[in-house]
């Protein structure tokens, strides 16, 4: 099951990546912009997310995608040369095609993710701040039916194994989860398997670079709670969900910043597939499963815990110690 639906995915994500590896190579300053939320955006976040939406487009053209951008700020009239910037990447790819329909297909990634029940979710960069200071980020795209996740791909381009630099990894529900060489014409892929403990003690953390991302304070006390002495491996975006799914590291929290605050599907749909399908644990804080059932965030759960299932309850109740005080 899923054969077109994983060729199409990971056609779209190593194309992405490609773009993405272009734009790094030459970003300026005129290539970033500000959101309201005042998370930067770069050229790469719109050609990727064009790119993508194309791709799934070609193959699947009724399927919706609830994407992490839309092209209104490419739309204005002062944004001119941003918006010359993502369709001259584009273009890369697929050639000769106008600005208007790139930023149509842009748009494709406004579903919200409750009109059907069959969509994808795309993070076009997750980790943009990792992304501008040369470190890790991700293309991430995941295949929803009926509110479980049943395919994820994810694209790392500056993620290393056995020196080689960029891997993509992959799942489908029930099927394993797999890593390869985001190089295109490679497609070797290799099952990978989290790396099995029975104390949390000996476990390592993979943590946000960003502190306002996740709490580090607790999960300082976390760790300590835990007897945990190993020092955190701290990384942009889903590349700590691959971290955790090739054996790399154990545990992987992203606590609540704040009351209310609602994780997006697009952070975390990708890499919890493929982490559960090499054998992970992704819960909410509280222990409860992800539940995508509800549009474009997790507004049922509280945060994030990833983990080897044989300590993921000392996890949870380390984690329950803490946030408790």
């Amino acid at each position: 099951m899923y054969k077109s639906e994983l060729a199409s995915a990971i056609l779209a994500v190593k194309q992405a990546a490609i773009v993405c590896q272009s734009v790094q190579c030459h970003l300026i300053n005129t290539d970033t912009l500000k959101k309201e939320d005042q998370s930067p955006v770069t050229v790469a976040d719109f050609a990727s997310q064009a790119i993508v939406c194309k791709t799934l487009k070609d193959t699947f053209p009724n399927d919706l995608l609830v994407g992490e951008e839309d092209a209104t700020a490419l739309r204005d009239t002062d944004q001119e040369t941003l918006r010359n910037g993502v369709v001259k990447h584009v273009q890369t790819i697929f050639k000769n095609t106008d600005p208007n329909t790139i930023l149509n297909w842009i748009d494709r990634g406004n579903a919200n993710g409750t009109e059907k029940k069959r969509y994808w979710t795309l993070d076009p960069i997750d980790g943009t701040k990792g992304f501008l200071r040369n470190q890790q980020y991700a293309i991430a795209l995941a295949l929803i039916e009926n509110g479980q996740v049943v395919l994820g791909v994810l694209g790392c381009p500056r993620l290393e194994h056995e020196k080689t630099q960029g891997l993509l990894l992959w799942a489908i529900k029930n099927q394993g989860a797999w890593r390869m060489p985001i190089n295109l014409k490679n497609k070797i892929s290799q099952p990978i398997a989290i790396h099995p403990i029975k104390n949390a003690s000996s476990a390592r953390f993979c943590e946000s670079v960003e502190s306002a991302h996740s709490r580090q304070d607790q999960a300082s006390q976390i760790a300590s709670a835990l007897g945990i002495h190993l020092p955190p491996v701290r990384m942009d975006s889903q590349a700590k969900y691959a971290t955790l799914a090739q054996g790399k590291a154990e545990i992987y929290l992203r606590l609540p910043t704040r009351i209310g605050y609602q994780e997006k599907i697009w952070d975390h749909a990708a890499g919890m597939l493929i982490l559960e399908e090499a054998g992970g644990l992704v819960t909410d804080i509280h222990g409860q499963p992800l539940n995508f059932n509800h549009g474009r965030t997790l507004k049922s759960n509280s945060g994030v815990i990833a983990s080897a299932p044989q300590i993921h309850r000392q996890v949870l109740d380390a984690v329950a110690s803490v946030l408790n005080k």
